[in-house]
């Protein structure tokens, strides 16, 4: 008998579902696909049917593929993307489908939320109501499908759905809670303020859970549906990056999350919820009890490299690419690079500026292009490592995952320049493992996040900062922090010339 808990990570293309045992070693994995649709621009929807058909496809397959035994499955938990509105009627029956994360449709609410609210909201929230989160979804449905919003009764997020599926019960964790910014993070509860300023009926939210609570166990009609146990117990969860901070070991207050994928993300453990960055970074519970996180959104991180890579170097093996920066020196013989190729999420709200190469040089080389893009993408974590910084922060790790812990040469720029030691991950699984993490606490494996940690989670390789690249990498720094507002009124200009002639 090998006792074991699954760790679903249900993302935004497919859902992965990892078999962990109390040692921490993956036994399993298994995963499956479900389709994106997006029938109008800007929409972005899935049936949330979908989510629970692939989640079993992938457990039946453990089962039977991996031989898994349904009673060895001792408990689930849950990594879902996160702000996608769920809603259900009377018979907990779905309404419409699920608008995703990257469903941009609600821009003139957000716009009403702030003309109503304004500076109350982000005091209530601690974050800006983007169009990403729930609430501005929740009131275009209100205006724009006014007979669906009579019948919702309730509202959940993709994995509180997919739970609700498995279980018979309805909940929500705080985490995800906080992503729809309908929360009171100072109160820990749903705002009635903000509930009764847009006429929400409180009973649409439902019960809220810390990630490690027990959410029932396996339901009769889902074991005989998948073939699990009716005694396998639930937990509730969390939301992917609550869940990929946990995975990645970021349990304490010294400790940043430096993520490269096609955007970029910084994200720092915050140990009370009276912090506050007034929307600049959005400020969520952790999944992690009594505990919080903060994080910054670079847009276009991975993405630039990409562009450059498919642009550039179309027919080149992507690793020979990277490395090639090596044969650059420390600020890419005066290239600076920077990526708002798609606009900017922090510390720049400013989805018109774009991005650009300064100090080019008839001396420069296709590799100093490489370096300059790779040092211009960590700038833009260090504009948000400076966030914290000024709010008297101090990191003694920074764990790197994604994109840029594949490179060595990329790990000791971001130690240069974040000027903290840098390591990545011996085996990085990302949300799952995070979720497999919070059942294994759930179940008493272990007392805390931070106890699991220690068996679950294993660091790789060590950077650390080498002073004289710090030194010059401070003044290049101070160098890149002038391009946004240099440039902002050139590429607005630009932007809009674009628009004037392609819609002629």
């Amino acid at each position: 008998m090998t006792a074991c808990v699954l760790g679903v990570d249900l993302g935004t293309s497919s859902v992965k579902v990892s078999a962990v045992t109390k040692t921490g070693a993956i036994i399993a994995q298994e995963s499956a696909d479900f389709p994106l649709r997006q029938p109008q621009p800007g929409y972005a929807e899935q049936d949330p049917e979908d989510w629970v058909s692939a989640t079993t496809i992938a457990i039946v397959r453990l089962i039977l593929t991996d031989k898994l035994k349904p009673a060895d499955i001792k408990g689930i938990s849950y990594s879902g993307q996160m702000h996608g509105l769920v809603l259900l009627d009377a018979a907990n029956q779905v309404l419409r489908p699920a608008m995703l994360w990257n469903d941009t449709r609600s821009t003139k609410q957000r716009a009403a939320i702030m003309a109503k609210m304004g500076q109350r909201f982000i005091e209530i929230t601690h974050n800006q109501p983007l169009e990403g989160f729930t609430l501005p979804k929740l009131l275009w449905v209100k205006e724009n499908q006014p007979d669906i919003f009579a019948q919702a009764k309730t509202m959940l997020l993709p994995k509180d759905y997919l739970r609700f599926r498995m279980t018979g019960k309805l909940a929500m964790d705080y985490s995800d809670a906080t992503g729809t910014v309908m929360l009171d993070v100072q109160q820990q509860q749903w705002s009635q303020e903000i509930l009764d300023a847009f006429d929400i009926p409180k009973s649409l939210c439902p019960p809220l859970v810390r990630s490690i609570d027990d959410t029932g166990s396996i339901s009769a009609w889902y074991a005989a549906y998948s073939g699990l146990a009716t005694t396998t117990r639930t937990f509730a969860g969390g939301a992917d990056n609550a869940c990929g901070a946990v995975g990645a070991g970021i349990d304490s207050p010294t400790k940043v999350l430096s993520s490269i994928g096609t955007s970029g993300v910084i994200l720092k453990y915050e140990p009370a919820k009276n912090t506050n960055y007034q929307g600049v970074l959005q400020f969520e519970d952790h999944a992690i009890p009594d505990a919080f996180y903060s994080m910054g959104v670079t847009l276009a991180a991975g993405f630039s490299l990409n562009w450059f890579k498919q642009t550039f170097a179309a027919d080149e093996d992507f690793t020979a690419v990277v490395k090639s920066a090596g044969k650059s020196t420390v600020g890419a013989n005066g290239l600076l690079f920077a990526p708002y190729i798609v606009g900017e999420r922090a510390p720049y709200a400013d989805a018109d500026i774009r991005g650009s190469f300064i100090g080019i040089d008839g001396i420069h080389q296709r590799h100093d292009f490489v370096r300059a893009v790779l040092e211009g993408i960590i700038f833009s974590f260090q504009d948000l490592l400076a966030q914290y910084v000024a709010q008297g922060s101090q990191f003694e790790t920074v764990v790197s995952i994604g994109g840029g812990a594949k490179s060595a040469l990329w790990q000791q720029i971001q130690a240069d320049i974040f000027n903290t030691k840098v390591v990545s991950l011996a085996n990085e699984q990302g949300p799952g493992l995070g979720a497999a993490m919070l059942a294994a606490v759930g179940l008493g494996w272990f007392e805390t996040v931070s106890e699991c940690t220690k068996v679950f989670v294993h660091f790789k390789d060590v950077f650390l900062p080498k002073p004289e690249n710090v030194a010059k990498y401070q003044k290049l720094h101070a160098l890149y922090q002038q391009i946004y507002p240099s440039t902002k009124a050139i590429t607005h200009g630009l932007v809009a010339y674009r628009r004037e002639n392609n819609a002629q």
